[in-house]
């Protein structure tokens, strides 16, 4: 008995778009991770990319729960001696509200070429519209 591995024609990419209003970060980005990786079709593989496209809108007016939006701190590195910068999940939902679910989606994906092709798959944008409407994305409830 074989096993049969779609190709990489074989895959069908659909469009998703996401109202990410009251919504969960984590709940969130594990189900967008889900959709990227195409976990949820049955001709998975997880050393293919077989997932859809996903747009989020409202990216602002995401929640987070507890005291996230105080105690929970994002850290990265410039390179340089004494170049650690900190920003609190509260701060960086004020400003850069669509790298906060980036952040979270990126965590859960592969940590390697795979994955960051993946990331590609993934538009998100602070209002609520956005300018893939000729790709007809369907409405996905979460």
């Amino acid at each position: 008995m074989k096993t049969s591995y779609a190709k990489k024609e074989d895959v069908a990419r659909d469009w998703y778009v996401v109202d990410a209003q009251d919504k969960i970060l984590g709940r969130l980005a594990s189900e967008i991770a889900t959709r990227l990786r195409g976990k949820h079709k049955p001709l998975y593989a997880p050393f293919m990319d077989a997932g859809d496209f996903v747009i989020v809108v409202n990216a602002e007016k995401i929640s987070l729960t507890g005291k996230k939006l105080t105690d929970k701190v994002y850290y990265h590195h410039s390179g340089y001696p004494g170049g650690l910068k900190a920003v609190t999940a509260g701060k960086l939902l004020q400003e850069k509200p669509e790298e906060l679910l980036r952040t979270a989606v990126k965590g859960m994906l592969p940590k390697n070429t795979l994955g960051r092709a993946m990331l590609k798959k993934l538009k998100i944008y602070r209002g609520g519209d956005h300018p893939h409407e000729a790709q007809c994305p369907r409405v996905l409830d979460l």
